[in-house]
């Protein structure tokens, strides 16, 4: 008998707990979350000001990928003279923006 009641309550606590879950109680949140999306593209669409900065800064290194986003930043790829890879970041006016 003991069994039974005790079934019983569990049943009835499992009920009124999924109830009181979907109930008005629930609070939901949205979540957006903001990627920066870059998009692989030719070294011609580089902008002139980009080209200007990169032949400063690297003027001994290589190309390896130009990729860009919505915003019109670039993320390059640079192949240094020592054969090491380095990713920068620059806006389509030259200034170079710091990512990590």
């Amino acid at each position: 008998m003991k069994n039974y009641a005790l079934l019983v309550f569990l049943i009835l606590g499992i009920t009124l707990n999924s109830s009181a879950m979907t109930g008005s109680n629930l609070i939901e949140e949205e979540i957006t979350i903001i990627t920066d999306e870059y998009v692989k593209i030719k070294s011609s669409e580089l902008t002139p000001p980009v080209i200007e900065e990169i032949l400063k800064q690297y003027p001994t290194s290589k190309l390896g990928g130009a990729f860009k986003n919505d915003k019109g930043e670039f993320k390059l790829i640079m192949v240094l003279k020592s054969g090491t890879r380095k990713t920068v970041y620059i806006d389509q006016y030259g200034n170079w923006i710091n990512k990590r």
